[in-house]
């Protein structure tokens, strides 16, 4: 690890060798690189390998994960305060959650470098939404950089330090799954350990937003520092000029490599504008390029926000070029941009016609071949058994089928959805299924019902339960305690007490703590018990009031890996009737129809041995061999 003077500005290493990286293991290495001292955020794809790999190439640094995006976001900005470098990473939505501190942090500024990775999700692929996050830095008022590609992820984070530093504002760095999750060789040099003495020094008109008076001056000087930027990412070398001719084109992110492929394919005609500062747009670079063409198009991922800024810099400088792209239908305004769609576009600005998309032989014959496979729960996952427990409670309290609401939250317990439980009406926001039973209870004047996770209790699930207790509201929520972060790939929460790094971290009592805040009926379950946990149930049911039950069971993905499988059931021949309930009741993979014997079996190398399906089976015909 190289060690450097508190003064200078990060440079690039003589010494440096390349790495096959994925792309969010190449920003970790460039924050590294930078010398951070501290990197925090929430779990969320396709960001959450950044941290991980933090921590795991240098434990030293203080690589952990937060509550929420919200908490991460003012902790890191209270270690940039005292001159430290700090990263938070959060996925396109978390940007939402930590926008309320995003706002006022714009006004106080930083003194050490303090970089914002929010990871958006074209497509989507993993998320509730395409939310473009590049708006907020025009909200906020502050730089958004933008990676094209692995190389330039890990070059351009460097790059985002000493901008933040000399500016003293935070920066946003906005990618993409593509360039989050695409691997590449990648140039990379030594670790830097910064030698800075942390201090905070007292500036009331800065740091206390109370001040309106204050709150003005940082306006005038936040928009005067956006200036300055602005001009210095007109001879940036992420921004450039490439190619010569009539046809401009100017891209930013992932889609620019689009581009390169599709014009060395068409040919000469086109000159390309590579943009990687969206905002503020360095617009005498702009202005320049669009003298030099007869018709532009912007080519760019998620909404048509750099289109946009471009129409707003030709129209203020009387430039009547044409300027075409999502806005004007030659690139769709949803999902994620292909080379293809780039090729399309670019046809047609030529005035020839579109190739229609027709998928390869080989993969049309694999389609046909191979069965669908829609997701589902894993073997032995404990969700099952919590949902399967709850169906039931209300159909033996006599409630008719979709009568009593159930809102579900963001996890892997949202697949209850699919059949054969179909049991949650609702999910789109971490902790919302509280808020949404609570409204509902006052609407509708009756027992509503919410299911959450444990990490998602705590991001944001706590304060909804708070209301529940404050207004005696008639809520029966059960959070589904699986000791994990499961969906993200099984990152710590305060509930766990583990750390992403090793250290010695206090683990949250969920019980002890729904206790503290009133909740009179709380109970804690084993959701493999399905009798125990559907009485419960039944119980909470008749409380009037918020009642709680903690169905805890480890996710059964850890305990695979640490082989604390213990016995395996097996299916009775002679006393299967071939009636199919146990795999029609829960869903079970691990539950295979044998079409030949007319009998059920269970698959040695999925199944748990969780018993979910003996505890269901009407003929007791699944027994584990030291029961039979």
């Amino acid at each position: 690890m190289k060690t450097v003077n508190s003064s200078s500005s990060i440079t690039s290493p003589k010494q440096s060798n390349k790495k096959l990286l994925m792309g969010n293991e190449a920003i970790a290495y460039g924050a590294l690189e930078s010398g951070i001292s501290f990197a925090t955020g929430y779990p969320g794809t396709p960001s959450t390998e950044v941290i991980e790999t933090i921590a795991r190439l240098n434990p030293e640094i203080f690589a952990e994960w937060a509550p929420n995006e919200k908490v991460a976001l003012e902790e890191a900005a209270g270690v940039a305060y005292t001159g430290l470098r700090a990263l938070v990473t959060m996925k396109c939505v978390g940007l939402n959650v930590a926008a309320d501190p995003l706002m006022s942090l714009a006004y106080s500024g930083v003194e050490g470098g303090l970089v914002i990775l929010v990871a958006d999700d074209p497509g989507p692929h993993t998320s509730q939404t395409e939310q473009d996050d590049r708006y907020y830095g025009k909200l906020a008022l502050l730089p958004v950089l933008e990676p094209a590609d692995v190389q330039e992820a890990h070059d351009l984070i460097k790059y985002a330090y000493e901008l933040s530093e000399k500016y003293k504002v935070p920066v946003i760095f906005r990618t993409t799954t593509r360039v989050n999750h695409t691997t590449a060789d990648v140039e990379v040099g030594e670790f830097v350990k910064l030698e800075r003495e942390p201090k905070f020094e007292k500036d009331i008109p800065r740091y206390v937003r109370a001040s309106m008076k204050g709150n003005l001056e940082r306006h005038k000087w936040l928009n005067k520092t956006l200036k300055e930027i602005e001009a210095e990412f007109e001879n940036l070398s992420f921004n450039r000029v490439e190619g010569e001719g009539e046809i401009g084109i100017i891209a930013e992110g992932a889609p620019y490599n689009y581009v390169k492929e599709v014009v060395s394919k068409l040919g000469g005609g086109f000159k390309i504008l590579k943009i990687s500062t969206p905002h503020p747009l360095p617009r005498k670079l702009v202005v320049e390029f669009l003298k030099g063409v007869k018709k532009a198009i912007v080519v760019e991922d998620g909404a048509p926000f750099l289109e946009e800024e471009v129409k707003i810099v030709a129209y203020e400088e009387g430039i009547r070029v044409p300027i075409y792209g999502k806005r004007t239908g030659h690139l769709p305004l949803e999902g994620e941009l292909t080379p293809r769609l780039v090729k399309n576009a670019l046809l047609k600005l030529l005035g020839k016609k579109g190739e229609d998309y027709v998928k390869p032989k080989e993969v049309e014959e694999a389609e046909n071949l191979a069965p669908s496979r829609p997701p589902t729960m894993c073997p032995g996952c404990p969700h099952r058994g919590s949902y399967r427990a709850l169906l039931d409670a209300l159909r033996e309290l006599k409630f008719k089928k979709d009568e009593v609401p159930i809102h579900g939250d963001i996890g892997c317990y949202a697949l209850s959805l699919l059949p054969p439980l179909e049991a949650i009406w609702t999910e789109y926001v971490m902790g919302a299924s509280i808020s949404l039973a609570n409204g509902q209870s006052i609407a509708m004047n009756k027992k509503i019902i919410a299911t959450i996770g444990d990490s998602t209790f705590f991001h944001n699930g706590i304060q909804p339960l708070i209301d529940a207790v404050y207004k005696n509201l008639d809520v029966l929520v059960m959070i589904l305690d699986n000791r994990t972060t499961a969906m993200t790939g099984h990152q710590p929460h305060p509930g766990t007490g583990g750390s992403e790094t090793g250290r010695n971290f206090n683990e949250i009592d969920i019980e002890g703590l729904v206790k503290a805040l009133g909740v009179k009926y709380v109970k804690t379950v084993d959701p493999y018990d399905l009798k125990s946990t559907k009485e419960a149930i039944k119980e909470a049911m008749q409380v009037k009031g918020p009642a709680v039950i903690i169905a805890r069971r480890e996710c059964v993905i850890p305990v695979l890996r640490r082989g604390e499988i213990g016995e395996i059931p097996v299916v009775i021949e002679d006393k299967c009737t071939g009636c199919k309930a146990c795999a029609l009741l829960t869903g079970c993979p691990a539950l295979v129809f044998d079409e030949e014997k007319g009998k059920m079996r269970i698959d040695p190398l999925i199944c748990t041995g969780c018993g979910l399906c003996e505890q269901l089976c009407p003929f007791d015909a699944i027994a584990y061999p030291g029961k039979k």
